[in-house]
Order: C-alpha cells, then sequence, then structure tokens
C-alpha cells in the first residue's frame, strides 16, 4: 500500500500498552459500578459513559462517579 511522503505507519507494538490500560480501566470501572449502591438510572448513565467515552470515561467515573460515603465510612465508637 502507497502511503504519502512523510506518513509512515504506525508500529502496533507502540499502540498495545495502551489498548491494555484501556481495557483494564474500563473493565474495573465497570466492576465498581456494579457494585456501588446507586439508583438504576444512575448506573446506566454511569456504564455509558464508561463505555462510549474510551479511555477518559473510566477516569471520569472513579473521579466523580464513585460513592465517597461508603470509602470514608467510620466505625462506630465503643
Amino acid at each position: 500500500m502507497n502511503t504519502p511522503e512523510g506518513m509512515e505507519q504506525f508500529p502496533l507494538e507502540y499502540a498495545i500498552p495502551f489498548v491494555l490500560v484501556d481495557f483494564a480501566l474500563t473493565l474495573a470501572a465497570l466492576i465498581s459500578c456494579v457494585r456501588q449502591d446507586m439508583t438504576k438510572k444512575q448506573r446506566v448513565i454511569w456504564v455509558l459513559v464508561i463505555v462510549f467515552i474510551n479511555f477518559v470515561g473510566p477516569i471520569i467515573y472513579f473521579i466523580f462517579g464513585r460513592n465517597k460515603a461508603s470509602s470514608t465510612k467510620q466505625e462506630p465508637e465503643n
């Protein structure tokens, strides 16, 4: 296949780590979203954000979507 001058093909070896990181982030975000205590509407919206906004969607979910109350739950005092 002829490529225009100055346009070399991007080596696949450089893309593989990014694809693997994207897949791992997406999978972790989906698992976390399913396990979170939220309404069905919220869950559907977050799943759509995670799946359709590649690479950035899972990061947005981990920053804004996770329920902060469950991670900062305090133990009852004696």
